[in-house]
């Protein structure tokens, strides 16, 4: 299984980034028959303050520190690889492989696959098929099999929970800027020119925590949810292609069973064409996350 460049994901950030820059410099012209807008850098540093950064960003890892284990921190790297250059999970390829894996057994028995098992790199189909070689109890196999599953679906929400609690804090942290710089303007108040100025300053840490937590941690985590679904898919193909292997069931009924767990849109021309397109052998089942 080769590796991809999620394409949508980094044009989606950067579009983002460049679209509130854009708006921030964006600036009506004003004054008797002004009309139109023009681009100016100076509002930028507007939008720049020192102690907003540390309040937001400083007080989201603190808090997501207290929260979490250090080896949460350490896996960030791996989930950007993870969203922008993400193992391209094709259930059909994984389809292929049972429907053939079914037709072999049937005509040569279990102990045929064994060859092609040790040729397969994906963890979970291996270990699955390896288990029906060596003629393991199929209720056995079964709970091993969704022992499997069951420990990546756990680990997965586990690390989308890190995300999920920092777009829950970025937000609360813009807000305590905020208060801190209201009750420092109060403090001042009888300076009415300073009203204005500390305001902005208020509010931009506000700003800070709402970008924060719409840019990165929430499409963070809803994007490491997508990846999860693609993976747990392919298991489930796994799953359900396995046991039917070693219960000896027909290898068409076997390959009809699994394109229906596809999305509707994604069966088309599979039922139709027995055979289907040779796939490869899908490399790593194993979670990256």
């Amino acid at each position: 299984m080769k590796k991809k460049i999620d394409l949508m994901s980094i044009v989606g950030l950067f579009l983002g980034v460049a679209l509130i820059v854009f708006s921030i410099m964006l600036v009506k012209n004003t004054g008797e028959g002004a009309g139109g807008y023009s681009i100016t850098t100076i509002n930028l540093s507007n939008f720049f303050d020192l102690p907003s950064i540390a309040i937001v960003v400083g007080g989201v890892i603190a808090t997501l520190m207290l929260s979490f284990p250090i080896e949460q921190f350490a896996r960030i790297p791996k989930h950007m690889r993870i969203i922008f250059m993400p193992q391209a999970f094709v259930p059909e390829q994984y389809i292929e492989i049972l429907s053939e894996c079914a037709k072999k057994a049937r005509i040569s028995g279990l102990l045929a696959l064994e060859e092609d098992t040790n040729k397969i790199e994906d963890g979970f189909l291996r270990n699955s098929l390896q288990m029906v070689v060596d003629s393991i109890d199929p209720e056995k196999v079964k709970l091993q099999m969704e022992s499997w599953m069951d420990s990546v679906d756990e680990r997965h929400i586990q690390e989308r929970a890190f995300y999920d609690k920092g777009a829950a804090l970025a937000p609360a942290f813009g807000m305590i800027g905020t208060l801190i710089g209201l009750i420092n303007m109060l403090k001042v108040l009888s300076d009415v020119e300073s009203v204005g100025p500390n305001m902005a300053v208020a509010l931009v840490t506000t700003f800070y925590g709402s970008c924060l937590a719409n840019l990165f941690f929430i499409p963070v985590s809803n994007k490491l949810r997508v990846r999860h679904e693609e993976e747990y898919l392919c298991m489930r193909i796994v799953y359900e292609g396995v046991q039917s292997i070693q219960a000896g069931e027909n290898p068409k009924l076997i390959r009809e069973k699994l394109v229906h767990l596809l999305p509707e849109y994604r069966q088309t021309g599979l039922l139709e064409d027995e055979g289907g397109p040779k796939a490869e052998s899908p490399k790593k089942g194993k979670s990256k996350k």
